[in-house]
């Protein structure tokens, strides 16, 4: 690669605005994974309470989980396509 394609790439306003949305969906990621922890410990005592598993906060959990998969699948280049909420929010 020589100089002339480096200086393309570093005033390329794609790639900057791209690490912008990586940073808002690693910010998202956050948020999820403590949404998905939550999950899990309400599904947990949901389930020591009531003898089984709740079905919304499973389907809860399989949607997190798709999201989850969505942003990482963002932020490691395997897709371009934005993750919610620029996208519809991932349905079992």
């Amino acid at each position: 690669m020589n100089n002339e394609q480096i200086k393309h790439n570093l005033a390329s306003t794609d790639h900057w605005l791209r690490l912008l949305f990586m940073v808002l969906f690693v910010i998202l990621l956050e948020v999820a994974g403590v949404v998905m922890l939550a999950t899990i410990v309400l599904q947990f005592l949901f389930t020591i309470i009531s003898g089984g598993p709740n079905d919304n906060l499973r389907q809860l959990g399989n949607q997190i989980a798709s999201y989850i998969y969505q942003i990482l699948q963002f932020l490691i280049y395997n897709s371009e396509e934005k993750p919610f909420p620029f996208a519809e929010w991932p349905q079992p």
